[in-house]
């Protein structure tokens, strides 16, 4: 008997299934927002459960039928809920605005610390001179160690390297190597502070003389120790005298 109850019960629960799909059709829409992506949205017919996902796109196809409610959920959307009608059916633009979630970040405080740099955590002792690549080799290459092992020197008081570089020529190399550093971190600081067109329409050099007179002005002495200061304006004023200078060289050079 009780398989019989049972029996009746899974029947007529089929039935209705395929009773409700019969009476639903597949709508067809799509979802709109303000982005590009709008793939993995999930659509969820609340009266049967069925759901979907749109495309890339945001389009997407569910069965339904009016009355049935539509819910439109993501974690970057806000949750949205569509109450079909029968005109939803027929709409070839059948479309849903949805709106992004907005997440608002905890305000974030930066504290500058002017005080604290490696020299006051103890890293470094103060006041030490603070080397450039090209600074740190020649100085290695030049520097004596009183307390080395001779190697065969008399007395074994000092290393023999820096002589074998000074004669080898290295310490020779490593400071032109030193040079040319500085010149390029000079060129980069002027070029920061002044644009292309402040020499071509302010000082009037040609366009095709603007590099080699930067060349020009960083080779003097007394152009780079201002510049190095980073004051605008003394750099600005001195620039003006270089270009001066550097096109009465140009136009001695075209005569």
């Amino acid at each position: 008997m009780i398989q019989k109850i049972t029996f009746f019960l899974v029947v007529l629960l089929a039935q209705t299934c395929i009773s409700q799909a019969q009476d639903r059709s597949v709508i067809n829409g799509k979802v709109e927002s303000n982005t590009s992506d709008l793939s993995g949205i999930y659509v969820i017919n609340a009266q049967t459960e069925e759901t979907v996902t749109t495309d890339t796109s945001g389009s997407f196809s569910i069965l339904a039928k009016p009355d049935d409610v539509l819910v439109f959920s993501s974690i970057s959307y806000k949750e949205k809920r569509i109450l079909l009608k029968a005109e939803n059916f027929s709409n070839l633009n059948f479309a849903v605005k949805l709106n992004m979630v907005m997440y608002q970040l905890q305000e974030v405080v930066i504290k500058k610390y002017d005080n604290i740099n490696a020299e006051s955590l103890g890293v470094i002792p103060y006041g030490q001179k603070k080397y450039t690549e090209a600074e740190r080799k020649l100085h290695t290459a030049t520097a004596l160690n009183a307390t080395a092992n001779g190697g065969g020197m008399v007395g074994g008081s000092i290393s023999a390297d820096p002589l074998l570089n000074f004669f080898s020529g290295r310490t020779a190399m490593l400071k032109k190597e030193v040079a040319v550093e500085k010149k390029e971190f000079f060129m980069k600081l002027l070029e920061n502070m002044f644009s292309v067109e402040h020499f071509i329409e302010r000082l009037k050099i040609p366009a095709e003389y603007v590099k080699g007179f930067e060349y020009y002005a960083i080779e003097n002495d007394k152009f780079t120790v201002i510049l190095n200061s980073k004051n605008k304006t003394s750099t600005e004023f001195l620039l003006g005298e270089l270009a001066v200078k550097y096109k009465e060289l140009l136009a001695l050079g075209e005569k």
